[in-house]
């Protein structure tokens, strides 16, 4: 163990600080049309339902926690208690590369039943991008990538460049789109935050 990094901690403050250089580059090279065409599809929608899988689906249960907050009718893909999807309802996907299996498969079913599909990933040529109504695209290194599964080792080697590690990136920079993205449908609904107070949870 290299006790001197881990006394000045260098690497998590290297990470921290490619993130939000990360950050920076997403916002300005993000599509706003697309963004805005996927906040019209989830206000016109009846019902949204939210599906990632490991981390991206965290970051989906985020989403739909705070779109519950709003008021919509919103669902978490592979929850008992999710009902079936209907042509109209809209169906947002999160995944990095857009390959994953399961949600590229569950993609291809909500295209099959007629619903509309939003897809969040860094790939717009993937699978779930190619079949979706709207695809917002945020850059982003994913666990898939060439160079991506050999991170570990060049940073046990000393070689920095690719941290944060496998997905991290994407994880990390569609959670805060999506919580950026509720900030616009508060000032669009016109929601209060006494409003959000009043759906947050009181049994736990």
């Amino acid at each position: 163990m290299n006790t001197a990094q881990v006394k000045n901690c260098e690497d998590l403050l290297l990470s921290m600080r490619q993130i939000i250089d990360h950050l920076d580059e997403v916002t300005d090279k993000l599509d706003t049309e697309a963004t805005k065409a996927m906040l019209q599809k989830i206000m016109e929608g009846k019902r949204i339902f939210v599906m990632g899988a490991g981390r991206s689906g965290l970051v989906a249960k985020a989403f739909a926690m705070r779109l519950m907050h709003l008021g919509f009718s919103v669902y978490v893909v592979g929850e008992t208690t999710t009902p079936a999807v209907r042509t109209s309802d809209v169906v947002v996907a999160i995944s990095g590369s857009g390959e994953t299996r399961s949600i590229a498969d569950l993609g291809k079913i909500v295209k099959d039943i007629g619903s509309t599909l939003v897809t969040v990933t860094s790939k717009k040529e993937s699978t779930l991008g190619t079949i979706s109504d709207v695809v917002v695209v945020l850059p982003s290194k994913t666990k898939i990538d060439p160079d991506a599964g050999g991170c570990l080792e060049k940073n046990m080697r000393g070689d920095y460049k690719n941290l944060p590690p496998l997905g991290t990136s994407f994880e990390i920079t569609s959670l805060i789109f999506l919580d950026s993205l509720i900030a616009q449908l508060i000032t669009l609904t016109g929601a209060s935050e006494a409003e959000l107070k009043s759906r947050h949870t009181n049994i736990e």
